[in-house]
């Protein structure tokens, strides 16, 4: 019997603007890889759809409103942090209402994805941003 934790569930959204921008956050002092950019989002909670989890994210952490139905699934991403093991879920939000803004103290930016450097990420967003990579070809 395989006595592993299931690994966290976490979700990320590439909001992706009218000039085809991605919107990047700073993760803040203090967390773990503080310092490195990543896709916005975080961890899913007990008994929330993947979709409802990454709407609330996204209004926790930057104040916007998606609607579910117009998100659209980009990449599954099995990682490993040490002895942290995610499933980072990652999905394209082309739709929102609000502006988004740091609600969190995190530093965000706008970033063409053929312009971020993908060692300033994340490890596991690295990933994402290749795929979104892959998209744009």
């Amino acid at each position: 019997m395989d006595a592993r934790p299931s690994p966290l569930h976490v979700m990320a959204g590439a909001l992706i603007d009218g000039q085809g921008r991605v919107l990047l956050a700073q993760r803040p002092p203090g967390k773990h890889l503080a310092g490195a950019w990543e896709f916005p989002g975080g961890k899913l909670e007990p008994g929330e759809s993947p979709l409802q989890g990454l709407a609330r994210e996204l209004r926790e952490e930057l104040g916007v409103a998606i609607d579910p139905s117009t998100a659209t699934p980009l990449i599954r991403v099995p990682w490993q942090y040490g002895e942290r093991q995610l499933l980072l879920d990652a999905w394209c939000v082309t739709r929102w209402q609000g502006e988004p803004a740091s609600l969190e103290g995190q530093a965000l930016r706008w970033a063409e994805p053929a312009g971020v450097d993908a060692l300033s990420l994340a490890p596991a967003d690295r990933v994402i941003l290749q795929e979104l990579l892959g998209l744009s070809h």
